[in-house]
């Protein structure tokens, strides 16, 4: 195999190198289901999803507000000269004497002084509008709900691309590993070979660069492996340059009917959440449309008056009931209905376009995976054909039947198809991972 042949397969998938691996260093092992595990209870995505949630859990909860009584108690101290006030904090501390009716009092009254403790409740009643707000906010706590739940799997397929992409690196050096140890014993052999005047100088230069390629793309495949190591670290929020040591390359893709017709389904998270937003824009219109309703509300106060600081000498209450209608707002609310509808309707064409293009990705998805799954088989077939071919041409080359560049195109020939049988089980991986990310089912 070649440099350039190598570097191709690496960059079709990210993997090109920008550092070496140190030999040292020792792997961590990490399977797949403790990636996926460690990566939802870490990602910050998540976090920052669950926060979203909770915001918006709150703000449905402050919308009870209009069923429940509000209560306040304020203290105030006043003094004036005023003569309306002044007469008016007498009558609220019911000191009213004769004396206070005298017109030189009641037109130049001393300084006055009041202290007042007053406790006021309001309670809603009937406020239709504010039911439908209510009805809205709930159905945004329940889109963030299905939001969240969208990038937990979201997460989990990243998780697993990253992972399979490590299992591919990891299965490339194997491979790479391989190679080099085959090189190396024909190295040998065409060594001795030459010192028994069998084979010329020219055949074991030609070893000796296959064998250096190989080398050079052991060290390309290595850092690759770092690569993609700290890319599955930063998903799991983990510190970078752990290397990983990943359980084996493995197709685990289902078997599917190939006149199977798949459908998105309906209770996928992320269109729940769609028809959440839908929801939630249609509540708001009802809400804007009876805005302009009467609304009744109750109200009510207890009030403590006097001329000392702390003192109690008179009480009052007041209680009522409100009945209050804004009927003309200058066709704000006719215009402000008519925004919210064109919203709505955008977020319904939004919707359609949305699960339409999940049912191209789907097909798609569906397609790919029955294209790898199909190269598999072949590769796995060509492997064994490359490998047979390969052992044939050795025993052939150490009878002195064959001559090296043979040898060395058998062997780079196997090295390709194995790196092609890793390529084609990594595809399908991908595939069958992406196909249950498109149908997975948040009504499960």
């Amino acid at each position: 195999m070649t440099t350039n042949q190598l570097s191709v397969f690496l960059l079709s998938f990210g993997l090109l190198p920008f550092t070496f691996l140190n030999a040292q260093q020792v792997p961590e092992t990490m399977s797949l289901n403790d990636a996926v595990a460690i990566a939802l209870k870490n990602n910050r995505d998540i976090q920052v999803a669950e926060l979203d949630e909770k915001i918006a859990r709150a703000r449905y909860q402050q919308t009870s507000a209009i069923f429940l009584p509000q209560a306040a108690i304020s203290y105030s101290a006043l003094t004036t000269n005023n003569p309306l006030n002044a007469f008016g904090f007498k009558l609220q501390q019911r000191t009213i004497t004769q004396n206070d009716f005298n017109p030189d009092q009641l037109n130049h009254p001393s300084a006055t002084s009041d202290f007042s403790a007053k406790l006021e409740v309001q309670q809603p009643l009937i406020n239709p509008d504010l039911i439908w707000q209510r009805k809205a906010a709930k159905n945004e706590a329940e889109l963030y709900e299905y939001k969240k739940i969208r990038t937990r799997e979201y997460l989990e397929f990243q998780v697993k691309n990253a992972y399979h992409q490590l299992q591919l690196a990891a299965e490339a050096g194997d491979v790479l590993e391989e190679a080099l140890n085959t090189a190396r014993a024909i190295h040998t052999f065409t060594g001795n070979r030459l010192k028994q005047g069998l084979l010329q100088k020219s055949d074991l230069l030609n070893v000796k660069v296959t064998v250096s390629a190989i080398e050079s793309d052991l060290a390309s495949a290595k850092s690759g492996i770092r690569n993609a190591s700290d890319l599955l670290s930063l998903l799991l929020n983990k510190p970078l340059g752990v290397v990983y040591r990943t359980e084996k390359l493995q197709q685990n893709a289902p078997i599917a009917s190939k006149d199977e017709s798949l459908q998105v389904p309906s209770g996928r998270a992320d269109l729940l959440a769609m028809q959440k937003a839908i929801e939630a824009s249609g509540n708001g219109i009802k809400s804007t449309r009876l805005s302009w309703l009467p609304k009744l509300n109750a109200f009510g106060n207890y009030q403590l008056n006097d001329q000392t600081f702390a003192g109690s000498g008179a009480t009052s209450w007041l209680a009522g009931i409100q009945l209050s209608w804004n009927i003309f707002s200058g066709n704000k609310t006719r215009n402000l209905v008519n925004q919210q509808k064109l919203d709505r309707d955008k977020l319904v064409v939004q919707f359609d376009a949305q699960k339409e293009q999940a049912q191209m990705e789907l097909d798609k998805t569906y397609r790919d995976l029955s294209d790898s799954m199909f190269k598999t088989e072949q590769a796995k077939a060509a492997v064994e054909h490359a490998a047979e071919a390969l052992r044939i041409l050795k025993n052939r080359y150490e009878q002195g039947l064959a001559n090296t560049t043979d040898v060395l195109a058998a062997q780079t020939q196997l090295s390709q198809q194995k790196l092609s049988l890793v390529q084609a089980t990594f595809l399908s991986n991908i595939a069958a991972e992406r196909l249950h990310f498109l149908t997975s089912s948040a009504n499960k």
